[in-house]
């Protein structure tokens, strides 16, 4: 019993190890719980909880094949994930304030095919980026193998919804945080925040680029 508790601590570790770091999915979250609502923020953020634990089952649950393949894709996934990034940054800069608007009207505009976006984006941020994999992959090491040493799969599943669990709950406690701060924020401020997200955003996705333009050199 004690076994499965540190595995599922252990996962839960993992997965704030992972979504904790600001980086691009983390601003595009903040950006989006200022600008619509904490709801459409977290929900983004689930996309990237998702796409954390799709890196976490191919660890946890030792699929080389899956594995070897995204890493013989790496080049192109970087390429498609930086250039997602330069894109959502151009848009993000260039995006305009939307008027405000009370919440329960907010929920009915903000409707189902809006939040499928958001966690649709922001899922195929995080699955595009191999470095993601390789870092659940040193971090499961670290756990000197799963189970004491003998792995099976229900402690792997431990450790996959721990991860899950840890990252939800990162994005479920940034979203309701920044949301507090919602209503407060007038439209100057906003434009100010869409140009710095944006600009930040944009210069993640040239770094990606740039660098691996850099190996083909």
């Amino acid at each position: 019993m004690l076994d499965f508790i540190y595995l599922a601590a252990s996962g839960v570790v993992i997965g704030l190890i992972v979504a904790v770091p600001i980086g691009p999915v983390n601003l595009i979250c903040i950006r989006r719980t200022l600008a619509f609502g904490p709801v459409n923020g977290f929900v983004s953020g689930l996309g990237a909880a998702v796409g954390d634990t799709v890196f976490a089952i191919v660890t946890g649950f030792g699929l080389t094949v899956v594995a070897q393949w995204i890493k013989g894709y790496t080049s192109l996934l970087e390429l498609v994930g930086g250039g997602m990034l330069v894109f959502f940054g151009i848009h993000t800069f260039y995006a305009k304030v939307q008027p405000r608007i009370p919440d329960s009207v907010a929920n009915r505009e903000n409707g189902a095919s809006s939040l499928a976006r958001a966690i649709a984006s922001t899922f195929a941020l995080t699955i595009t980026n191999p470095a993601t994999l390789l870092g659940f992959t040193a971090l499961f090491a670290g756990l000197g193998g799963l189970a004491g040493g003998h792995p099976s799969f229900l402690s792997a599943a431990v450790v996959v919804a721990g991860v899950a669990a840890g990252s939800t709950l990162w994005w479920l406690v940034l979203t309701t945080i920044i949301g507090l701060l919602h209503h407060s924020i007038d439209d100057r401020t906003m434009l100010y925040i869409n140009k710095g997200s944006g600009f930040a955003v944009f210069g993640f996705g040239a770094a990606v680029l740039i660098n691996l333009a850099q190996k083909f050199l």
